[in-house]
């Protein structure tokens, strides 16, 4: 299939599920669905959003406006203790346990108003990756529509753009538990640390970055090609000045750049 078949598949999907719920984070997948969702449903289409320590404030408030946007009924879950065991310790399953507890909040809300199916933007793509959290996906009988019908993630980009979405090129960002390497406990203090430096590195213009935590030291991942914006003493100087401030006892920038799921290596 090209990828207006795919696309034309994707609505036909969306139209006999008739009413869904979303998971939704604002992300590249997650706003391409409920456009399309919204645009094939209308109000039948509902954004779930759950935030916990894990996700992003900034993210959050990103999410709330894109559903505003698109006029669609936006649910904001706040949980204030996500102490589900699996994750805060942290094993090669974490992202298993999450995502388990995530969506059963999801379901229950779903439940309670009435909607069969609760949909993800897992896509073709995300198969290629060590992904422990599809598991839950699929024993939780999430609907997975983007991968149903084929779309990969470029393809979904080139779709985004055609619908005028904003996040049609925006980086790809996973929770902040993932800055974290396995069997190193996770905190709220470790993650807020986490959010606070990748915070400034976007005020200072980056735009795909992560900030990985090594018990006290901070190992910076940009692209390479925003690397050479570091190789400037003043850059170097505030970098270091402002995570040493946030609370890092040391500071560096892996020389490979980004890499998605690194750690998983």
């Amino acid at each position: 299939m090209n990828i207006d078949e795919k696309y034309e598949l994707l609505k036909s999907k969306l139209r006999d599920m008739g009413k869904v719920v979303i998971a939704y984070s604002g992300g590249v997948d997650s706003n391409f669905l409920l456009k399309v969702a919204s645009d094939e449903l209308g109000q039948n289409a509902i954004a779930v959003t759950i935030h916990a320590m894990m996700h992003s404030y900034r993210e959050m408030e990103e999410a709330k406006e894109y559903t505003k946007q698109f006029g669609v009924k936006h649910e904001v879950i706040k949980v204030d203790n996500f102490d589900e065991k699996g994750f805060i310790e942290n094993s090669k399953k974490r992202c298993y346990y999450c995502k388990c507890a995530v969506f059963n909040m999801i379901k229950d809300y779903a439940a309670k108003n009435d909607v069969k199916y609760v949909l993800d933007g897992t896509n073709l793509s995300d198969l290629g990756d060590y992904r422990p959290g599809l598991k839950a996906l699929e024993e939780l009988n999430i609907v997975s529509p983007l991968k149903d019908s084929g779309l990969t993630k470029e393809e979904i980009r080139i779709l985004s753009h055609r619908l005028n979405l904003k996040t049609y090129n925006k980086p790809s960002f996973a929770c902040l538990a993932s800055r974290i390497p396995y069997g190193d406990k996770i905190t709220k203090e470790k993650l807020k640390l986490v959010e606070e430096a990748e915070n400034y590195l976007q005020d200072l213009g980056f735009r795909q970055y992560r900030v990985r935590l090594h018990n006290d030291i901070a190992r910076i991942e940009v692209a390479k090609d925003e690397m050479n914006k570091f190789f400037d003493d003043e850059m170097m100087k505030n970098v270091h000045n402002k995570l040493k401030e946030i609370g890092f006892k040391y500071v560096t920038l892996d020389l490979n750049g980004y890499q998605m799921g690194s750690l998983n290596n």
